[in-house]
């Protein structure tokens, strides 16, 4: 199974787990599963065209899913995906 590592501000949506293990056979799967199991946190994680949302980097390993195959990238048993939501501000 492949873990998804759930970024701290998403964990009241998840029962405060920081990680969930998921069969999945691609990245788009594996986040899928993770709201399927926890439909709190869907509309964090999807829009409403059912797609990852834009402003939200998800890694597996250390490589950015957007340079490898995006959502479809397939995962292998040990794969650790970690989701990386974007943060807003600045110096005003």
């Amino acid at each position: 199974m492949a873990k998804v590592i759930i970024p701290t501000p998403l964990r009241k949506f998840t029962d405060n787990q920081s990680a969930f293990e998921a069969n999945a056979a691609t990245v788009y799967d594996a986040i899928e599963a993770l709201a399927g199991s926890f439909p709190d946190i869907k509309k964090h994680l999807f829009d409403d065209k059912n797609q990852i949302r834009s402003f939200l980097r998800i890694y597996l390993g250390d490589e950015d899913i957007n340079v490898l195959d995006k959502e479809k990238t397939a995962l292998k048993a040990d794969d650790v995906l970690s989701i990386i939501p974007a943060i807003a501000g600045g110096i005003n």
